[in-house]
């Protein structure tokens, strides 16, 4: 028998992990995640395209939930899948665009800049996540700071993506700037990867930052944490809507690091004119300013449209 809980489907990537575990938590659900692989050959074929059967899976999985969560282009079609399998026993939920007929899901989520619209649309500002102000909270000592009179500054590096190249030289001449703006004025920074910063880049990091700065070496979330409830500003580099999304729930002023993109960002464009527009982020640029505005809490205003719809459905 099929159990109230939440089955995530994702590729495995640091941004749909957190946007599914972000919901499944809002909606007060236990989970388990399931990293979806496709057979070679569909791995290049869109999901519009692509047949709905098993044979299309490199591993198949067991279903033992009533609440499908699914995130990112591989996972598509196993929740079309499943649905088909199961019909009215469970819910599907996609997140992002999934660029098939939107009837396939009971709910999808996606971000006012994708455009999307229909009846099982909630739109959000900026990408969901999983972070909450109470984990901040509760990890803000995590890092230790030498020197506690010192304003903070947190940097989130993201990592190359099919729009941004993160070149040594081009880093380099970022890393300058900050340590010009910043350092001068007598700032502290926290610098803090991602799971696609590459080694190089954080090696160079540590090279401009180290001596008097804090550079986390790893992935920590503990440490992510502890970064964005001590900081004073904000920077994130500008190949992540999911970063610049989770940092938006401190309330504290956001620098886009911006870079220069090897192919269109009309997305991301449109992104960042909204927070713009919300009075979130600002271009880093050559001044330093320091503004407020209410953190987006997006995932738990999404998750009570989404309990709506599971209640008319029977699910709940």
């Amino acid at each position: 028998m099929l159990k109230l809980k939440a089955l995530l489907l994702t590729q495995g990537m640091h941004g749909m992990i957190s946007q599914v575990e972000g919901l499944a938590k809002a909606l007060g659900l236990s989970f388990k995640h399931e990293t979806i692989e496709l057979g070679k050959f569909w791995n290049f074929i869109p999901p519009k395209i692509t047949p709905a059967f098993e044979g299309i899976l490199k591993k198949k999985f067991v279903c033992d939930s009533k609440i499908i969560i699914s995130c990112g282009r591989k996972s598509v079609v196993p929740s079309i899948l499943l649905k088909k399998r199961f019909k009215k026993e469970i819910f599907n939920i996609h997140i992002q665009d999934p660029k098939v007929n939107l009837n396939n899901f009971d709910s999808i989520i996606c971000p006012e800049h994708d455009n999307l619209h229909g009846q099982n649309v909630t739109k959000t500002k900026g990408a969901i996540h999983y972070l909450t102000k109470d984990e901040i909270k509760k990890n803000i000592n995590y890092l230790q700071p030498k020197e506690n009179n010192k304003k903070i500054v947190t940097f989130i590096l993201g990592g190359p993506n099919k729009y941004y190249s993160f070149s040594e030289s081009q880093m380099s001449k970022m890393f300058a700037k900050v340590k010009n703006m910043f350092v001068s004025s007598k700032y502290r920074l926290i610098i803090i990867p991602s799971y696609r910063t590459p080694e190089n880049i954080l090696k160079l990091a540590f090279n401009y930052f180290n001596l008097d700065h804090l550079v986390i070496k790893k992935r920590d979330k503990k440490a992510y944490l502890s970064s964005l409830g001590l900081a004073d500003l904000i920077i994130v580099t500008s190949d992540s809507i999911s970063m610049i999304s989770e940092a938006a729930i401190t309330g504290k002023p956001i620098y886009i690091a911006k870079m220069s993109n090897k192919r269109s960002i009309h997305r991301f464009e449109k992104f960042y004119k909204l927070f713009k527009d919300l009075g979130i982020i600002r271009n880093l640029e050559d001044k330093i300013e320091h503004w407020n505005y209410e953190g987006l809490d997006e995932v738990n205003r999404a998750a009570s449209q989404v309990k709506e719809r599971m209640k008319k459905n029977g699910i709940i």
